[in-house]
């Protein structure tokens, strides 16, 4: 099977030679394998980075590096799937690593009769120091940031309703067409729930493993977590039913803090105070539970505040989405969006009859 290993970038030059080191170590054959590289309007090195791996015989089928016009991540995605020439595509993030059986490891499943697969995904850091660590732990913890299965590697095979680093046979591509460019964060969501729609299986297998670079600073991090939050709320009008009960967690926390800080002001605070007991007890017996990792670090004191941020950080964006809504609404209501899932099933039909 001809492999289509895809990655976007925006001013991810410092990750490049990490992730493009593991391109280049693949064990699949790398004459069955074309590269795809699409740089989102980056100002730093990276489309020089990956000019460079292009203009370097490490032997695949083909290297394709394409500049995007947008640093919308779900346009970057669609540009690759419409590059994309192979009998299986997939999506790798820039901020990422890989193992050298990545690649065979995905196709060795796909021969096993599945249409989408993929793996456990846990979370790494980079130049490690106590501070990263502290917040590695936040980031892996259920409690601190997310209870997808797929975070998490499995012990058996299960099917889910999202993958990160999926890889995908041609045909659902071209049945269900491109990711909505509407969407940013949760364009992955939608687009794997209309798989899920179209009739296939999303299949976490054990023996499939990669990894994501969390953010190095409580800043970052911050940011990352309101613009989750802000693009759930956004997705509710777009798409609910690719969005669980669990994405709004740390929204109904923040709601519960408002709506009983005014019952409290009012003169009733037995309320508010034991809303911040109950969730106390659960920040403390989560932090209690990072203290049981093997890299415990000193610094984990402090995991008992910097869960709380997470979680308003998180609730506060997805109130600003939903408040913006119909603002969003207005500006996307003459978007090429769905014309823009069209062509790319169109476009991967076409690949596929010239291949």
């Amino acid at each position: 099977m001809i492999v289509s290993l895809c990655m976007i970038a925006y001013n991810e030059a410092e990750a490049l030679d990490g992730i493009l080191r593991d391109f280049q170590l693949q064990d699949y054959p790398h004459e069955l394998i074309e590269v795809v590289l699409v740089d989102s309007m980056s100002t730093d090195a990276t489309r020089d980075k990956m000019e460079r791996f292009k203009n370097t015989d490490y032997g695949f089928r083909n290297v394709a590096v394409v500049q995007c016009a947008k640093k919308n991540q779900a346009f970057s995605w669609n540009a690759a799937l419409m590059t994309a020439t192979g009998d299986v595509i997939i999506r790798v993030d820039a901020h990422a690593r890989i193992p050298r059986n990545f690649v065979s490891r995905n196709v060795y499943n796909l021969n096993q009769g599945e249409y989408v697969v993929g793996g456990g995904r846990p979370n790494i850091t980079s130049d490690v120091s106590p501070w990263k660590l502290t917040l590695l732990a936040a980031e892996d913890s259920l409690f601190g940031s997310s209870v997808a299965s797929y975070r998490r590697p499995p012990t058996q095979k299960e099917y889910l309703d999202s993958l990160f680093h999926a890889a995908y046979r041609r045909e659902v591509i071209q049945k269900v067409g491109g990711f909505n460019e509407n969407l940013g964060r949760t364009e992955d969501n939608e687009f794997h729930y209309r798989i899920r729609k179209a009739g296939y299986k999303l299949c976490c297998c054990p023996d499939i493993i990669s990894y994501q670079h969390s953010r190095n600073n409580l800043k970052d991090m911050i940011r990352q977590k309101y613009s989750n939050g802000r693009w759930i709320g956004l997705t509710l009008s777009e798409c609910p039913g690719c969005l669980s009960y669990f994405h709004f967690a740390p929204f109904a926390f923040v709601m519960m803090i408002i709506i009983c800080s005014i019952i409290a002001a009012l003169g009733f605070p037995i309320l508010l105070y034991t809303l911040l007991l109950v969730y106390g007890m659960f920040d403390i017996v989560n932090a209690v539970g990072c203290f049981t990792m093997k890299n415990l670090q000193p610094q984990f004191i402090f995991l008992p505040l910097i869960f709380p941020i997470l979680h308003v950080s998180y609730g506060i964006g997805t109130i600003v989405g939903l408040i913006q809504i119909p603002f969003w609404q207005k500006k996307i209501k003459n978007s090429h969006a769905k014309e823009h899932i069209e062509k790319v099933k169109r476009k991967i039909a076409k690949n596929t009859i010239k291949k």
